[in-house]
């Protein structure tokens, strides 16, 4: 299993190959499988919150606060490991300072 470099844009919910496709925060070495799963994690991501801004737009009284919250958090914890277990060395220290390790 041949590991690449890629380019992780949390912001842009994006994985490239090429660093001068778009903005990235983070660079990681990983194998195709790793990117999917990372892929996969930024597209979850981005459904959490959207529904994390829809319980704000139109609150229920059964999506307590702290529960929306857990959830966009968790996928987000989850994620920045991930980007620190197979990140650069700049990139976890980078990682590390923002209290991100492993």
């Amino acid at each position: 299993m041949e590991k690449k470099t890629y380019y992780v844009s949390v912001h842009g919910r994006s994985v490239l190959d090429d660093p001068q496709a778009t903005s990235y925060e983070w660079e990681i070495h990983a194998a195709p499988e790793e990117v999917d799963a990372i892929s996969h994690m930024l597209e979850l991501l981005g459904e959490k919150e959207e529904s994390t801004f829809l319980a704000y737009t139109y609150p229920w009284p059964d999506s307590p606060e702290d529960t929306v919250n857990s959830s966009y958090q968790s996928v987000l914890d989850n994620l920045y490991r991930e980007i620190y277990r197979l990140g650069t060395e700049e990139t976890r220290q980078l990682l590390s300072r923002i209290g991100y390790e492993n």
